[in-house]
């Protein structure tokens, strides 16, 4: 049972990167299926004080990316983050799901539907 335990660990963490920005730190972190697949966890964490007990905690929020969706994400990150610095919403393939509404009045469309997120709490642990 021993090995098996062992195994798991060596199994988790394959690579990792803080990056601390201000009073958040994000850990990026590439782990593996049972499958040996490769995933990014990205976790931010955020450092606050309990009142009530008197101590500090850390607040952390996860999101796991699957390498099938990394094109994606990479490509819609680069999207805002070029919209923030310029302004401007960049070209997109006419076969995007978001479209951006740049005429003021900050409306934004887009094919996503309501989505229902886990509560992550007990696997925010690890960090």
């Amino acid at each position: 049972m021993e090995e098996i335990e062992n195994k798991d660990r060596d199994r988790g963490e394959i690579f990792s990167r803080a990056v601390r920005a201000g009073k958040r730190t994000y850990f990026f972190d590439v782990k593996a299926t049972v499958g040996e697949d490769h995933y990014i966890t990205i976790t931010e964490s955020k450092r606050r004080f309990n009142n009530e007990q008197g101590k500090f905690f850390y607040e952390k929020h996860k999101l796991f990316l699957y390498k099938e969706d990394f094109d994606k994400f990479a490509n819609g990150l680069s999207d805002v983050v070029e919209f923030i610095r310029t302004g401007h919403a960049p070209d997109r393939p006419e076969n995007a799901t978001d479209t951006f509404v740049d005429d003021g009045s900050s409306e934004v469309k887009n094919s996503h539907r309501s989505i229902e997120f886990e509560d992550l709490s007990a696997d925010s642990d690890n960090n």
